[in-house]
């Protein structure tokens, strides 16, 4: 039998994409029932690739301390997947083209280095603490400093608790509170923060936590701890209220993705032995290799917001996301007509939707939503579409990169009606638990739609708006004015016996915009 130590040293071969940085990789379908992907022992060379690093990083924690043999995060390549229709609904079963990923184990690596904000979602004994301190040792911590300094939610937990206390001298001594020291806790200035069940926090202490998730700062008696920049990992045992408290929504916002726990395959129970056998356990015995330094990951985070999204795909996420906000019945203000408009005035959204008339239901994806998107979240999209194209090696983010990312960015922050008629279909009944499909089906959907209106190549608010772009400096009167009747007449065409969805209703909203700009350049000119 092999020792621990041999066994748990032991890293992926470089390069684990061995036709390199923007081509691609072929996918052995073998190896999804090998376990370990091939092994042996890293060059120096590839060491130094901190994208070749993370991703040994990433087999290391799928084939030895998490055990994920799932790749539900599916690229193809050139390579054509392999689709098989099993059991009486013909689920479908595919074998990937290409290299292929956990997302339980992806996801959270990628907030890992890009140091934003996770939730692990799932049942009791699923993996979520344990994959939450691997993280935390990859940015260089003992295993002793990662547990003490976990944060466990329970309902006495108060801010003290959480952030810190003053000193009991100071507080005698002390003629102002500028005088009071705190003794502060030592989590706050770790650069991997893990909170275990905090939606078992009480409200209260939710508030100081948003405070240091959300501001990167605690403060007690006016007193400020300065926290460094961290990656977060959150843990709960479900998403439903599950919990001690309601998680309040402002702390739920600042949440960047949410993944949930992958069941542990039983064919892979010989692992478990081992462990047993050699009295070990894997965080014990992480590989120097896959541990980054401070400096290390500020470089990741810098190489993948520098990655590319070319432009077609951002017009393709922007008709997505179109989608969602439009809601006609909210307001009688064209710029009122939004979800938000709903959701702030208190009355139940079904007493809203009972209004929508005219428009077809099924076509309609933004009758599937009570809400809309946020900057918030779209910079999170771009942000993780980014990494996880860097991790892959491209050169530029694809369209898999992006759709394979929106279930986890969106999983809270897009919430379904599903009292639409859309969740009526028997077809379509298993989507109101399943969240991930829910959301690729509205990708899909959206990109079937963008596709048929040949949107690449006739998108007139995409030109008029790429025409502004290029300034307004040296426009002559006559040619203001011919831009203006340009966009009136749009206008006028658009409004002649069409039915109003959020993707022209934003688009409307871009002309009026571009048409004051010329109004008020035009008005200028004149006066000048």
């Amino acid at each position: 039998m092999a020792k621990a130590s041999d066994h748990y040293a032991r890293l992926s071969a470089s390069p684990t994409l061995p036709q390199g940085r923007g081509r691609g990789n072929a996918f052995d379908v073998a190896e999804l029932y090998a376990g370990p992907a091939p092994v042996g022992e890293s060059s120096e060379d590839s060491a130094s690739e901190l994208d070749e690093r993370l991703r040994q990083a990433y087999f290391w924690i799928v084939n030895h301390a998490v055990i994920s043999p799932h790749y539900d995060l599916e690229y193809h390549g050139s390579r054509a997947p392999q689709v098989f229709q099993i059991g009486d609904s013909k689920a479908e079963f595919s074998l990937p083209g290409g290299q292929s990923y956990s997302s339980f184990v992806l996801i959270p690596l990628l907030t890992f280095a890009l140091r934003r904000r996770c939730l692990l979602i799932g049942g009791p004994g699923r993996g979520k603490t344990a994959s939450a301190i691997l993280l935390g040792m990859m940015a260089g911590y003992s295993l002793q400093q990662v547990r003490r300094a976990m944060q466990h939610g329970q309902p006495q937990m108060t801010i003290a608790d959480l952030l810190g206390n003053p000193l009991p001298a100071d507080l005698i001594k002390a003629e102002k509170t500028a005088d009071i020291r705190i003794a502060w806790r030592e989590w706050l200035g770790l650069r991997v923060k893990i909170i275990d069940e905090y939606n078992r926090i009480p409200t209260r202490t939710q508030s100081a936590l948003l405070t240091v998730m959300g501001d990167g700062y605690a403060e007690i008696m006016d007193q400020i701890f300065e926290c460094p920049e961290s990656a977060w990992f959150l843990t709960a045992n479900d998403d439903a209220g599950g919990g001690t408290y309601q998680v309040i929504e402002a702390l739920r916002d600042r949440i960047d993705v949410v993944v949930k726990t992958l069941h542990f395959v039983p064919r892979f129970l010989d692992e478990l032995m081992f462990r047993i056998e050699q009295d070990v356990r894997p965080e014990e015995a992480m590989p120097e290799a896959i541990r980054f330094a401070e400096k290390e990951v500020d470089a990741m985070g810098k190489a993948i917001r520098a990655l590319p999204i070319a432009l077609p795909l951002r017009r393709r996420l922007e008709y997505f996301v179109s989608q969602f906000e439009f809601f006609e019945p909210a307001a009688t203000k064209f710029e009122y007509r939004a979800k938000d408009t709903a959701r702030i005035s208190g009355l139940a959204f079904s007493e809203f939707a009972s209004r929508e008339s005219g428009k077809d239901q099924l076509r309609d994806l933004g009758l599937q939503t009570t809400n809309g998107l946020s900057v918030r979240s779209l910079m999170t999209i771009l942000l993780y579409a980014k990494g996880i194209a860097w991790f892959r090696g491209q050169s530029e983010v694809g369209m898999e990169d992006l759709r394979n990312v929106l279930p986890f960015v969106l999983h809270d922050r897009l919430v379904p009606y599903h009292e639409a008629p859309f969740f009526d279909a028997e077809q379509n009944a298993a989507y109101k638990s399943d969240r991930v499909g829910w959301i690729h089906k509205l990708w899909d959907l959206s990109c079937a739609e963008y596709d048929q209106q040949d949107r690449d190549n006739n998108d007139s608010v995409a030109y008029l708006a790429d025409e502004l772009a290029q300034g307004l400096d040296g426009l002559t009167e006559k040619e203001v004015e011919r831009r203006l009747n340009r966009i009136e007449r749009l206008i006028s065409e658009w409004t002649r016996g069409r039915k109003l969805y959020g993707p022209l209703w934003d688009d409307l909203l871009t002309l009026k915009y571009l048409h004051q700009r010329y109004r008020n350049y035009l008005d200028w000119l004149v006066g000048k």
